[in-house]
């Protein structure tokens, strides 16, 4: 086993540094670029936006990254927005943002920061990269963690239930449920639940914004937990009602496939209860791709499946972190947690290897050629 996660830590390095060098290429032919946007807001403000320009030239703002992490595929004196205004202008506002230089450049500066994880400086927020990802990552860790294990709680039980009663009513009510779970987004449920509980158009039982409430730093830790707890049960319950529909169909057919088996029938010849042969023999086999996709599902929920979530109950998340930094082209921010989503997701997926083994010892990878 230890060969084997010494190889995978290996191809995290050139495997990460493809996905950054393929986005990294197809930024550079995306129009509306951060020169672009200036230029464009120049044409339309005039001499307040050259002023602001002058003043950041001379060192009073600094917005410029270490190493640009995009560009755009043409000069900015060919923008339709460069049109009528002074070259030098033009130029500095491309040395502004670091696309005074050649593209090899600027993405090789950028991959020599990332080693350190310097990711730079945010283009519109005037911050660092890591400070704005550090401060937006306990909202979506916090989403997408209870999520995930509320996710497991409910399926797991309710597909193996479904398994052991196949074909009876519950597992005809209960499949219908699991239907309308599966089909309604869950943004769409979470406007539902605005609607209904946060004060839409019946009650207020919910707050509707953010993870606590106002001045609560200054009271007792039960009372902020508690009111943190108040906070997360509408945007949990959104992604819950969203998710768990495919873990539980996958659980029940999982203990379907086993329960026919002859290790089964072998064990309830011996005598062994209903329960010893469900969680004794079944339990193990059957489990073995539900747990082992445990952090896979984590990250899916955390990266992917909150972003409008987020954006219903005005979660200050990193999906919501993303979706601005890709409409602002603020490409520091954009290849900052593309770096950090990328490597995360290809760490989970060893984590992901290593739970098999710590579910059936008797899968071993340095077998696989």
């Amino acid at each position: 086993m230890g060969a084997y996660l010494l190889r995978r830590l290996a191809l995290l390095v050139p495997t990460l540094f493809g996905i950054i060098l393929i986005n990294f290429v197809v930024v550079q032919f995306a129009p509306g670029g951060p020169v672009e946007q200036m230029l464009a807001e120049m044409r339309g403000q005039g001499s307040g936006a050259i002023g602001r320009l002058s003043g950041e030239s001379q060192g009073e703002t600094t917005r410029a990254p270490s190493g640009p992490a995009g560009g755009e595929g043409a000069p900015a004196g060919n923008y339709r927005g460069a049109r009528g205004l002074d070259p030098a202008v033009v130029a500095d506002i491309e040395r502004m943002f670091g696309f005074d230089k050649p593209a090899h450049e600027r993405f090789l500066t950028m991959m020599k920061g990332y080693l350190t994880f310097d990711f730079g400086q945010s283009l519109f927020k005037g911050r660092s990269v890591v400070d704005l990802l550090w401060e937006k990552l306990p909202v979506s860790v916090s989403l997408g963690l209870w999520s995930t294990l509320i996710i497991y709680f409910v399926s797991i039980p309710l597909g193996i239930r479904k398994a052991v009663r196949d074909g009876s009513r519950f597992d005809a009510w209960s499949s219908a449920l699991v239907l309308v779970g599966y089909a309604v987004p869950g943004f769409l449920f979470a406007i539902l639940l605005v609607v209904l509980f946060a004060g839409g158009s019946f009650v207020q039982w919910f707050p509707l914004r953010g993870l606590v409430s106002s001045g609560a730093e200054s009271w007792p830790f039960w009372q902020r937990a508690a009111d943190y707890a108040w906070h997360m049960v509408l945007p949990t319950v959104a992604l819950v009602v969203g998710g768990f529909a495919g873990l539980t169909m996958l659980t029940k057919n999982s203990f379907m496939e086993e329960i026919g088996k002859q290790y089964v029938l072998t064990a309830r010849a011996k005598g062994a209860g209903e329960g010893r042969v469900l969680y004794g023999h079944i339990f193990r086999n059957a489990m073995l791709l539900i747990i082992a996709g445990f952090p896979a599902a984590f990250i899916s929920i955390l990266f992917t499946g909150a972003l409008l979530v987020e954006i219903v109950f005005s979660l200050d998340g990193l999906g919501l972190l993303g979706f601005e930094a890709a409409i602002r082209r603020d490409y520091p921010l954009m290849f900052g947690t593309l770096y950090i989503f990328t490597l995360l997701g290809l760490v989970m997926q060893i984590v992901g290897d290593v739970t098999y083994t710590l579910v059936d010892p008797r899968i071993d990878f340095e077998a696989r050629r």
